[in-house]
């Protein structure tokens, strides 16, 4: 069906608008993104029932069958969030939770020391975004809900700790697909005198959205910072409700009628870790297969052409196995192994319902080029000192609207060379780099985004809660970024961006804390 193309118009923000304000008033994702995707296809088929309700079709289509074969990525994900919501439930139902919980509350009885654990796991669970925020999630749940600690906070530091590390890290999926796009530019743009892998290394100090969420989530978990909607999550978590009941149960919980009573620790940290060893060994198979006979083969090539999901689903294959081993021990019976797998995939189908409804108002705002008019409004913009603010802003609003980090680096990367080229190529790095951190400060804020959803099934927390709660910390940080690149773009020093940036970092955080601290005082002398 031919498509209109709006890239020159206004109408072509309007599905995501939509989207986003249907959600934000109505608080209902599902309703939001439906009328988002219907918007869309009205716009597209210039208003005709006929053809939306045709576009309509072959887009749902598409998330399935795409091009005469398996939409091989959509199918896949769907099998790794059902071995995992299986997976999960196998943990719950052999014991190994409830014995894991127990275990970790003779070692980790602070909510700090719990908030901690989440956060530092970032810095070892860092080979994919999505793979971080379920198996996490999965191993920090339990400590968190014995720590009180609301769900929503637990999302947060799933979340703010999951693309910005992978962001951040060569050895990642993430890492070596942005490697791959740099090359590109780099020989486009005719430089040669620094490799792919060093402009990288190059650009990690200057990603300061990335080094601040980080930062800003460590400081949450240490100092228990509760800004905006976090508060009355965190304040209904002391009483004992780590979620909004009256919202009902969150995708990624799992409530059994019966568990094992001589569970094992080892029942949930083995399968956890044994599907990370296999997921990995995967990342680098399916890439070193896939090199073409003439590459030599090194670690980064492989992470550049590895197949993410596939090797996904065989480390839940191999997980769900490693539960099923310890529910055999256990001696569950087979009624009792699949009633709990089957609540495991159960459990999992809300968040791939609006996974498929994301999926699908991504491939509406693809069609009506939504990414490439944000874009062009940045043509031609003002002095080249503003440039690397200016393309953090823009990306920013780009992920935002389109849900996507990895989209948002497609378009963007090759439009900031263009115009470091024409301006001034020493800017190339920085801009770069903006496009990264932008992209990443979008897609926290975006309820449409593929791991924002994610980071709220890791933490079985509605989702919509998620995005409320996480968004005034990302935009702190995002507004701590924009200095830094302003600062970047006026003195081309990375150190005095850098330094000027943690500086004011301090500032808001201490104010935070102060403030925090200040409330709690007051309110215990007026008890």
């Amino acid at each position: 069906m031919q498509t209109m193309s709006y890239t020159d118009s206004f109408l072509s923000v309007l599905p995501p608008l939509i989207a986003l304000s249907v959600a934000l008033i109505s608080r209902r994702v599902i309703v939001a993104l439906s009328c988002g995707i219907v918007a869309g296809a009205l716009l597209i088929s210039e208003f005709s029932f006929i053809s939306s309700t045709e576009y309509l079709g072959n887009l749902a289509l598409g998330l399935v069958w795409d091009d005469g074969a398996a939409n091989g990525w959509n199918i896949q994900i769907i099998a790794f969030l059902l071995l995992l919501g299986a997976m999960t439930s196998l943990m719950t139902a052999t014991g190994s939770t409830s014995a894991f919980a127990n275990w970790a509350k003779k070692r980790i009885q602070t909510r700090r020391q719990a908030t901690m654990t989440t956060a530092l796991l970032s810095f070892v669970v860092f080979v994919d975004d999505y793979f971080h925020s379920l198996a996490v999630g999965s191993v920090t749940r339990p400590l968190t809900d014995q720590a009180g600690v609301s769900r929503a906070k637990l999302a947060y530091l799933l979340d703010s700790t999951a693309a910005p590390m992978c962001v951040l890290m060569p050895l990642s999926s993430w890492g070596a697909y942005i490697i791959a796009l740099v090359g590109g530019l780099l020989v486009t743009h005719g430089i040669s005198d620094i490799s792919p892998l060093a402009a990288f290394a190059s650009m990690v100090p200057l990603n300061f959205y990335a080094i601040f969420a980080l930062l800003m989530a460590l400081a949450v978990a240490y100092f228990n910072l509760n800004i905006g909607p976090m508060r009355q999550h965190e304040s209904a978590a002391e009483q004992g409700q780590l979620f909004d009941a009256e919202k009902g149960t969150p995708a990624g919980s799992v409530n059994h009628d019966f568990e094992a009573d001589n569970g094992s620790p080892l029942g949930l940290v083995l399968p956890i870790v044994i599907l990370t060893l296999v997921t990995f060994s995967s990342f680098v198979i399916t890439g070193a297969a896939a090199l073409e006979q003439e590459q030599n083969f090194t670690l980064l090539a492989a992470l550049e052409n590895t197949d993410v999901t596939i090797s996904l689903v065989y480390g839940g294959i191999v997980g769900l196995l490693i539960s099923g081993l310890f529910a055999i021990r256990q001696r569950l019976s087979l009624a009792q192994v699949g009633k709990a797998v089957y609540l495991g995939f159960k459990a999992m189908l809300p968040a791939i319902i609006i996974l498929l409804f994301a999926w699908s108002i991504s491939g509406v705002i693809g069609d009506l080029e939504t990414g490439k008019y944000l874009a062009s409004q940045l043509d031609g913009a003002m002095n080249p000192a503003m440039l690397p603010m200016l393309i953090f802003v823009l990306a920013g609003l780009m992920a935002f609207a389109t849900g996507t980090s990895w989209g948002t680096f497609g378009i963007m990367l090759p439009i900031a060379a263009d115009m470091a080229v024409a301006s001034e190529v020493s800017l190339m790095l920085p801009m770069l780099s903006a496009v990264l951190a932008g992209a990443v400060f979008g897609d926290h804020c975006s309820p449409i985004s593929d791991t924002t959803i994610l980071s709220s099934t890791g933490s079985a927390c509605h989702h919509i809660d998620h995005v409320a709660t996480q968004l005034p910390y990302a935009l702190l940080v995002a507004a701590i970024s924009m200095l830094s690149y302003l600062v970047m773009g006026l003195s081309g020093s990375v150190s005095a961006a850098l330094s000027v940036g943690l500086v004011a970092f301090a500032i808001v955080t201490g104010a935070l804390y102060h403030r925090q601290q200040t409330a709690a005082m007051a309110l215990n002398n007026s008890i």
